[in-house]
């Protein structure tokens, strides 16, 4: 059985900063990909980043050049951190891990993490 948690949400002003982190835990052989979605109020899930088993990373271009993510193999771990954040950058961030099982991989998702970012 294989779990996500999300942590590092909260509540910051336009211009401010939020790292968020994707721990993984139980049993699989790793992780192949990890991306973080998002989904404002009102509006539809959304790909913000990922970040592939090679390290090659991708990101929306509403975020490119605020948002880096990053992973960390031996920790189980993933990382979202968000610089230059506006309001518009307002939603649930979800991230979802695809992770080699014995004879597949998978996708498995998170809770998600409320991000607010508002004066």
């Amino acid at each position: 059985q294989v779990q996500v948690v999300e942590s590092g949400g909260g509540l910051v002003q336009p211009g401010g900063s939020l790292r968020l982190s994707c721990v993984v835990s139980g049993s699989f052989f790793g992780i192949n990909v990890m991306r973080w979605y998002r989904q404002p109020p009102g509006k539809e899930r959304e790909l913000v980043a990922e970040v592939g088993s090679g390290g090659r990373t991708n990101y929306a271009d509403s975020v490119k050049g605020r948002f880096t993510i990053s992973k960390d193999g031996v920790k189980k771990a993933g990382y979202l951190q968000m610089n230059g954040l506006r309001p518009e950058d307002t939603a649930v961030y979800y991230c979802v891990a695809n992770v080699m099982l014995r004879d597949l991989n998978f996708d498995y998702y998170g809770q998600g993490t409320q991000v607010t970012v508002s004066s």
